[in-house]
């Protein structure tokens, strides 16, 4: 599978819409292989196989897009953080909370040590 992707309901999907992995039916046989564009005949016919949700790749995102989220993640975290002093060392509980809010938000590279 590729690493962006994700499962939508069959009466979400639309043509256009491209597959993240090949599309099996109930017995395990390739209906359709990774990466088929969907077609609205391809969408009609997938009920009769026993289709209910399908793995869609996500596009990828822009630099300025996952640059723009990431600043608000910052933003967020300071706005949820912002009684706690970084350098206080008795309120360690809240430093250590935001170690993993910042981790699961950012990555690790952007976490303080």
């Amino acid at each position: 599978m590729t690493a962006t992707y994700h499962h939508i309901p069959l009466a979400q999907a639309e043509p256009g819409m491209v597959l993240s992995d090949e599309l099996l039916d109930v017995q395990g046989h390739v209906l359709l292989p990774q990466g088929t564009v969907l077609t609205e005949a391809m969408l009609d016919l997938m009920p009769r196989h026993g289709i209910a949700v399908l793995p869609i790749a996500t596009p990828p995102v822009s630099p300025d897009e996952l640059a723009a989220t990431r600043q608000h993640y910052q933003q967020r975290i300071a706005h949820l953080f912002r009684k706690h002093d970084p350098d206080n060392d008795r309120d360690w509980a809240t430093g250590l909370l935001r170690h993993y809010v910042t981790d699961f938000r950012l990555g690790m590279e952007d976490t303080p040590e």
